[in-house]
């Protein structure tokens, strides 16, 4: 049975949840159990709301900006001597999000129980990143969560908006494409049958550029729910097909291999390794484990497998520079050169952020040109598509005028 409590912890907060248990009795010995003295154990009534609720709490994810917000509050009440029950109370209170307050929930239950919040929070991996939680494993054991907390949430706001800028670079010129397509269609399904028929009626011989469009022409315009069925389908089929594992290794190859988008990919996962590495050497992570989780952190495969020789390089005592020295294809000269001087120096941690600074200035100054460098070339394709269109319908037209004189 599920029971509505209320009880006060030792360190005198109020706190109300619900309660699985047996009967009132178990509910309030499982309380005394966790340290909480109960107030009130009430049945709880199910009804439509806590139906939906539950419904909105299956659907509901925790987004990358939720968890920023996290970390940055909870680091923020950490420093101001707030103990780390009462911070997690706190923001329990201040979020609208189901599952993230389910979390906090089981967060404060857990701490409040002896529990770490590294423990706790890797009870959530569909939440909380391998690099989220061996960071905060780092900060408990360095004991210092609340600056862990901080370069935890530094990073997860920097990749988070790395990520936004490049994909919103993308965004103008797939809504151009995009409406290409459907004018393409329009045209196809309701233009060139009107023009194929007056063709038609006159006789006249079409070149084969016009009769390829008249028959595209004739299907969309026959066959108009199918089209749209068609399209659709190619639309979703493909957004499976490049999320396919097996897909992964060619989608992966030909993102670096593209021109400008290639070089701002490489970048970006240059920029992506070294602060990751950085950020999980300053808060003690040993260097092998943190290059493991690196290899988590970056998506392109052939990165992933660049680190995955980094760590049994350095397993077996060679230079970690050595490897990316090797891998000059993906990463930069300039990275394992600052890495050899960092590993001379004793400054890895803080060569690498110097690295990661660097590319991410980099990506940044690239998205913000890239629309200079995409409008030329979308003008390109869509002055070539409308060519080609005009010259097919038009020529015929010169025969007809041709054959009048």
């Amino acid at each position: 049975m599920f029971f509505l409590y209320k009880a006060k912890s030792k360190e005198g907060t109020i706190t109300e949840g619900v309660l699985d248990a047996k009967d009132r009795i178990s509910g309030a010995h499982d309380l005394r159990s966790r340290g909480f003295i109960p107030i009130s154990i009430t049945t709880k009534r199910k009804d439509f709301m806590s139906d939906l609720s539950f419904t909105k709490n299956i659907f509901s994810r925790v987004s990358i900006s939720e968890q920023i917000i996290f970390t940055k509050n909870l680091s923020g009440m950490l420093k101001a001597g707030l103990s780390l029950y009462r911070a997690l109370s706190i923001l329990k209170k201040q979020t609208k999000n189901p599952k993230l307050d389910n979390i906090l929930v089981s967060l404060s239950e857990g701490i409040s129980s002896g529990g770490t919040l590294s423990s706790e929070l890797s009870k959530f991996p569909d939440v909380f990143s391998k690099l989220f939680i061996s960071m905060t494993k780092a900060g408990e054991e360095s004991g210092n969560l609340a600056g862990t907390l901080a370069e935890i949430g530094l990073n997860l706001e920097k990749a988070h908006s790395l990520t936004k800028k490049v994909r919103g670079a993308l965004i103008y010129p797939g809504v151009i494409l995009s409406a290409m397509v459907v004018i393409g269609v329009l045209m196809f399904a309701f233009v060139v049958p009107t023009l194929a028929n007056t063709f038609k009626e006159l006789g006249v011989t079409l070149p084969l550029p016009t009769r390829v469009l008249i028959f595209f022409g004739n299907f969309f315009s026959n066959n108009l729910i199918l089209t749209f069925v068609l399209i659709v389908g190619i639309a979703v089929g493909g957004y499976f097909l490049f999320r396919a594992k097996f897909m992964a290794k060619y989608i992966d190859f030909f993102i670096i291999k593209m021109p400008v988008i290639g070089t701002m990919a490489k970048e970006l996962n240059t920029a992506r390794t070294t602060r990751t590495i950085s950020s999980l050497l300053l808060a003690g992570v040993p260097i092998t484990r943190a290059v493991e989780i690196t290899g988590d952190v970056v998506q392109n495969i052939y990165y992933k497998k660049v680190l995955d020789e980094a760590k049994v390089a350095i397993e077996k005592g060679a230079p970690f520079s050595q490897v990316f020295e090797a891998n000059n294809n993906l990463y930069p000269v300039m990275m394992s050169e600052m890495i050899q001087v960092g590993e001379e120096t004793g400054k890895l941690s803080d060569m690498l952020l110097e690295i990661s600074l660097f590319y991410e200035t980099e990506i940044e100054n690239k998205t913000k040109n890239l629309s200079t460098i995409i409008e030329p070339l979308l003008m390109i394709v869509i002055g070539a598509g409308v060519g080609f269109f005009a010259i097919s319908m038009i020529s015929p037209l010169y025969s007809i005028l041709g054959s009048i004189g």
